[in-house]
């Protein structure tokens, strides 16, 4: 534990923030291969590749790194007191890797300088549930949440995430009674640029195009009438281009408006596929490289991938252990989940 902060810095500093060049286009995938690279008894639902290494935070405390030519694991377990936090949601910035806790209290840590975590925010009560966070450039980044007190949880930090402040409820429209977000992938973020996407379980929108100093609210089709229906993943291939997907996860074959794209930023939002499988997701990607046509769609209801933004879909796998996935070029990807972290290679 002392030495793998530092070594996630070391990492970390010959890396950069994901490459979105778009100048070749990638095939249509008709099948892909799953090779499972690290298994334990822990649940995993957020990584982050970091140049050739792939990190993770999972339940039980536990967080690492695997190098992705090797397959070396370095592994460790962040305690609290006497607690061993539930991690849902992962970030990093060029100099440093982020991990944060779902549940009371919420813990937020970073890289610190003396060989170990620092912990860089908390919050405690009752209702307090965190449930994603990323960055829009090495100073600046975001955390989300359930609401409290009237409205979302968000957090900001603009110092590389050394501090943490939460914007207050009259900075933020007003929430709906229950609204919060699915700590299920760490995808309800979307970021390009300056502009900000967070999608809700109410299947709103809360959109900013001045990384979150204001706030609006988009509406979307998709289905919300129970506390297990929403929006559990939103991506976007460039600032107009998006989707979003969830449904029910206590009822995963429903397909009825679960669903939608935008092609204005998020202003309008159609659904797609409707009544169609895929059935409930609880992560979607664009495939690189696809200009926009191929969408990637995962969970414990198996792996669909589309070649025309979501129109039509074909199912892949029924393999039903993964929560997230993050790719790593146009036909590989890596998907994490129940017990394990895989490599998959579609064709």
């Amino acid at each position: 534990m002392k030495y793998f902060a530092i070594i996630l810095v070391l990492m970390l500093a010959c890396s950069c923030f994901e490459n979105k060049k778009k100048d070749k286009q990638t095939l249509p995938f008709t099948s892909v291969k799953i090779e499972t690279i690290y298994e334990d008894s822990i649940s995993i639902r957020a990584i982050e590749i970091i140049d050739n290494s792939l990190a993770y935070a999972g339940n039980k405390g536990v967080f690492g790194n695997i190098d992705l030519n090797s397959r070396k694991v370095m592994e460790s377990v962040q305690k609290y007191d006497t607690i061993l936090p539930e991690f849902r949601a992962v970030a990093h910035t060029s100099t440093d890797f982020f991990m944060l806790s779902v549940a009371n209290p919420a813990l937020l840590y970073k890289t610190g300088s003396d060989g170990k975590m620092e912990l860089v925010y908390t919050e405690a009560g009752e209702a307090v549930f965190y449930d994603a966070i990323t960055f829009w450039n090495d100073q600046e980044g975001i955390a989300i949440g359930d609401s409290l007190n009237g409205c979302l949880s968000i957090i900001i930090t603009r110092d590389g995430g050394n501090t943490w402040n939460k914007i207050p409820c009259s900075d933020l429209p007003d929430g709906i009674v229950g609204e919060g977000a699915f700590a299920a992938s760490n995808t309800n973020i979307a970021v390009v640029g300056d502009k900000t996407w967070i999608a809700t379980t109410s299947s709103r929108i809360y959109f900013s195009d001045d990384r979150g100093k204001t706030w609006e609210i988009q509406e979307t089709p998709i289905v919300k009438d129970a506390p297990t229906q929403g929006i559990y993943s939103i991506s976007f291939y460039d600032e107009n281009l998006g989707v979003a997907i969830g449904g029910d996860f206590t009822k995963p074959e429903a397909n009825l408006a679960n669903k939608a794209i935008t092609e204005d930023g998020g202003q309008s939002w159609q659904l797609i596929a409707d009544g169609q499988n895929p059935q409930y997701k609880s992560c979607v990607q664009f495939v690189p490289n696809s200009k926009g046509n191929g969408l990637i769609a995962l969970g414990f209801t198996g792996i669909s991938h589309s070649e025309d933004r979501g129109a039509t879909w074909r199912k892949l796998s029924d393999d039903a252990s993964f929560y997230t996935f993050r790719f790593l070029n146009d036909s590989v990807a890596y998907a994490a989940g129940k017990n394990r972290i895989a490599k998959l290679l579609f064709k």
